[in-house]
């Protein structure tokens, strides 16, 4: 078979299990995109700080140093321009941690660090649920990894201590447990509290995806960690600027060895151009404005509250409890062909299939925003209804 003819197969059977995808523009309101307190638009960037700092920051005049329409290099490089010394300063103050790194992208960020900080033979536990490229991070690693099941730490104990019971006490092994705050395709937020006391009991490690997170909780918005409290019981957090935050690029909350151990570690860091110098000034630009956001922070929750209560008005059960409102359809082309329904009407809402969901989970992954009007969601509940039970 020829490389074509085996593309084609794989092709061919994506279509005739009704998960084939294809490419399209945005069109009709925002309901499918993680910019859950709109800053995306670009229209606030032209008032902002970062607007008048651009032409220096671009190479439109003199700079010292050079070369910074883009990063041009890796950080260990030339890349490492001022500017991302002053954003991770920022951030490590709005987080109240030691040490950020900043880097390309949330799926870099958590692949990167992974791939890092676990060695084969350090065991590792992850929520069955947790997003793709903390799984391709443990593949590079390559630990003894346990699934447990979505948010049930009764579960996650039996394994911890399974994996007690058999390992040497000198054994020089490391347990780490892995989860998001905030499941991306559920809309429920993880336990933490309660995972931290039971990691803690059985000496475990903590890392916390935030990356749906970032933004929308805590009076900063800095994110679940920090709004409960737990900055100090964590030994990493990861979060991502695409989201909420409106501005490209990833980065990791810890000590200042783990940063240390990182820049010199890091394949994903050293191997990478660093970002233009241009988007650090919008970072800083966007975390003065999400400190100040928190009037934007209540809408979002209360708008998502709405929501769920509106869907709930026309029979219709949303699973999870936040902002990211996931309804069952089950069947992969029930999903796509209701989603084609609420298009039609000019809502952007997209069906999500497997892989990124469960086999016999498809759903519509419905992305409320803090600057959605009562009377659109209010719209699309009734156009939710109607698709669903057609």
């Amino acid at each position: 078979m020829s490389v074509s003819a085996r593309w084609t197969a794989v092709l061919d059977e994506l279509r005739s299990t009704g998960r084939h995808r294809s490419l399209r523009p945005p069109a009709g309101v925002d309901f499918s995109s993680n910019d859950y307190l709109g800053y995306a638009h670009v229209g606030w960037v032209e008032r902002s700080e970062a607007h008048q700092r651009l032409p220096a920051l671009v190479g439109l005049a003199p700079l010292d140093p050079p070369y910074v329409r883009t990063g041009a290099s890796s950080r260990l490089l030339r890349g490492n321009h001022p500017i991302w010394e002053e954003v991770e300063s920022a951030l490590a103050e709005w987080h109240r941690t030691e040490s950020v790194l900043m880097m390309t992208s949330g799926y870099s960020t958590n692949e990167g660090l992974l791939s890092t900080i676990i060695e084969p033979g350090d065991w590792v536990a992850t929520d069955e649920l947790v997003h793709a490229s903390i799984i391709d991070g443990l593949r590079l690693c390559r630990p003894e990894r346990v699934r447990f099941r979505h948010n049930d730490l009764s579960h996650l104990e039996e394994a911890i201590k399974l994996s007690r019971e058999r390992e040497r006490a000198a054994s020089g092994r490391q347990h780490f447990v892995i989860t998001e705050s905030l499941f991306s395709m559920d809309g429920d937020l993880a336990p933490l509290p309660e995972l931290l006391d039971l990691a803690e009991r059985f000496g475990a490690h903590v890392i916390v995806d935030e990356a749906h997170s970032t933004g929308c909780y805590g009076p900063r918005g800095s994110g679940c960690v920090d709004a409960l409290g737990l900055r100090r019981r964590v030994l990493a957090t990861v979060h991502t600027g695409g989201k909420a935050l409106g501005v490209m690029g990833a980065y990791v909350c810890g000590s200042r060895l783990l940063k240390e151990l990182l820049v010199n570690r890091c394949r994903h860091l050293i191997y990478t151009t660093a970002l233009p110098p241009a988007v650090g000034a919008w970072w800083l630009d966007m975390l003065a404005r999400v400190k100040a956001d928190d009037d934007g922070r209540q809408r979002l929750h209360a708008n998502a509250a709405k929501f769920r209560g509106a869907l709930a008005d026309h029979g219709i059960r949303a699973v999870g409890t936040e902002y990211v409102v996931p309804v069952l359809a089950g069947d992969d082309e029930r999903a796509v062909r209701v989603a084609g329904r609420l298009q039609e009407q000019a809502f952007d809402v997209r069906a999500i299939r497997p892989p990124s969901v469960p086999a016999g989970t498809s759903r519509l992954r419905i992305s409320v925003h803090a600057d959605h009007k009562p009377d659109v969601l209010d719209r699309l509940a009734a156009a939710v209804a109607e698709a669903m039970k057609a």
